[in-house]
């Protein structure tokens, strides 16, 4: 259950809002003051919970701080879905709370037991007025996403059928390692891949030969993504 905190900002709970970037470069007494008038919000979850859900209204902000998450992603036909591993700590879609479509793209689920500091859009709203650095640091957050994006159009095209590969896992992560498991086809993958059902087929078993993923049926798991690379 979501619960107000109180306005006295403890030790711990400094240190937590520090490891996030829309709160570096706040001084000790700029902390004091903003935690004696924000409402933050805390939330426990157990594993296997889900937290949001793909195309959920974004009403509020949420600071992962301790335990891991998955989350799932599907092409917009659901034709295939990536799920990745992240862990504390992590905001969860800072660029979802505002725009056109204020809504998740991504299923989050625990996988551990989860601690979350929470922030209404509304508290956010009102820190991104009284706080020039939250300002600047929420606005540095989105430009890096749109940056990074903009580059990805940007890149040599793949030249071998491995390398197109790697490329559709890399576009269709959020997070660039760890652990991935995408669920799809392989006749859906070698029509995303431009080649034979057959050619995917082998480079993928190439692929299981050398350690780097195990395929099973309508699922491939990738061991580490840095490997992969």
């Amino acid at each position: 259950m979501i619960k107000a905190l109180s306005p006295t900002l403890n030790l711990q709970l400094y240190d937590h809002l520090l490891r996030f970037q829309l709160f570096q470069g706040l001084s000790r007494a700029e902390l004091l003051q903003m935690a004696g008038n924000t409402k933050f919000g805390f939330l426990k979850e157990t594993t296997g919970k889900v937290l949001v859900t793909e195309g959920e209204p974004c009403q509020q902000l949420y600071f992962l701080v301790s335990g891991r998450l998955s989350l799932s992603t599907r092409s917009n036909d659901g034709g295939y879905e990536m799920t990745e591993q992240l862990s504390a700590p992590w905001l969860l879609q800072p660029d979802a709370l505002f725009g056109v479509q204020p809504r998740y793209g991504s299923t989050y689920r625990t996988d551990s037991a989860c601690h979350f500091i929470t922030l209404s859009k509304d508290e956010v709203l009102r820190l991104l007025n009284d706080f020039l650095i939250i300002r600047l640091n929420f606005l540095n957050m989105l430009s890096t996403i749109v940056q990074r994006r903009t580059r990805q159009q940007w890149r040599s095209a793949p030249t071998s059928l491995r390398e197109r590969f790697v490329r559709f896992v890399l576009d269709h992560s959020f997070y660039p390692a760890g652990p991935k498991q995408l669920r799809i086809l392989m006749v859906r993958l070698a029509a995303e891949l431009g080649d034979s059902r057959l050619d995917v087929s082998r480079m993928l078993n190439q692929l299981q030969s050398e350690g780097l993923l195990q395929l099973h049926r309508g699922r491939i798991d990738i061991v580490s993504l840095e490997r992969l690379l």
